[in-house]
């Protein structure tokens, strides 16, 4: 015990200097350690580990595109009265009626009629010198005077050219062909096999004519056979015949160009 009260301080401070060597020799292993975890964790951080991507659904966006592809068509004309109040007009008898029931929006097409290009071979005879001579016949339905649109008829032998088309072969017997085949002048240049049966004609759609009809109050008027450029006089005001097609007219005002279009009245 004497030893010890008398060499306490010594002791414990050996064991000091024993923890201390202790520590400082585990130091290595416990920083070799510590940077392993360090490396560890950068690793994940700058290359983590990245689960694969599922199917995606794009079936929402998908359908919005979709959506705004499709333009929407808002009706501010005929169905909306808040900022389109209907206008009223006197008509020729003094009543009043709607603005809409009278002028080109009052005009009903009755009746639409296709105007046709027709070829017709009507006879084959032979010439002086025995060249088989073909009567062809041409009717242009949509010429722009009835002189011009009445059946025309004129000998043609092969190889010639008329007003209409060039004669280019024949198919069959030159004295008594099946068919001949022309080619049209004009920009189509279109190939037209005519049969040799003159009730049967080789024929195009080169136009349409239509009636027309108004009618409003004491005010009835009708057009027949009315082409594209003709003039009319509705309510007292001009409108141009801008085009007609299987299943409408279009009018124009004369006096700013607005554009009518009046679907065919298949009803009347």
């Amino acid at each position: 015990m004497d030893f010890l009260r008398k060499h306490y301080e010594k002791i414990l401070l050996g064991l000091v200097l024993v923890g201390l060597v202790g520590a400082l020799g585990y130091l290595p292993f416990k920083i070799s350690n510590e940077n392993e975890k360090l490396t560890q964790m950068s690793g994940g951080l700058i290359t983590p580990k990245v689960k694969p991507l599922t199917n995606i659904d794009l079936t929402m966006p998908e359908a919005g595109l979709k959506r705004a592809a499709t333009p929407v068509a808002y009706d501010f004309a005929s169905t909306n009265k808040l900022f389109n109040p209907m206008p009223w007009q006197r008509a020729p008898d003094g009543h009043l009626v709607r603005a809409s029931s009278t002028g080109p929006t009052a005009v009903t097409v009755t009746n639409i009629t296709a105007l046709f290009l027709k070829i017709s071979l009507d006879a084959v005879t032979v010439s002086s010198d025995g060249a088989p001579v073909y009567y062809f016949s041409v009717e242009r339905q949509n010429a722009p005077t009835k002189a011009l649109a009445q059946k025309r008829t004129s000998s043609v032998k092969i190889g010639e050219k008329t007003p209409t088309f060039t004669f280019k072969e024949v198919q069959g017997p030159p004295g008594a062909p099946t068919n001949v085949v022309v080619q049209l002048n004009d920009t189509t240049g279109e190939i037209a096999s005519v049969p040799n049966d003159k009730e049967k004609p080789w024929k195009r759609i080169e136009g349409y004519t239509a009636d027309l009809k108004y009618d409003v109050g004491k005010t009835v008027k009708a057009w027949r056979d009315v082409r594209a450029g003709a003039v009319l006089d509705i309510n007292g005001e001009r409108y141009r015949v801008v085009a007609v097609s299987k299943d409408e007219v279009i009018l124009a005002a004369s006096n700013n160009d607005k554009k009518f279009t009046i679907k065919l009245n298949s009803s009347t």
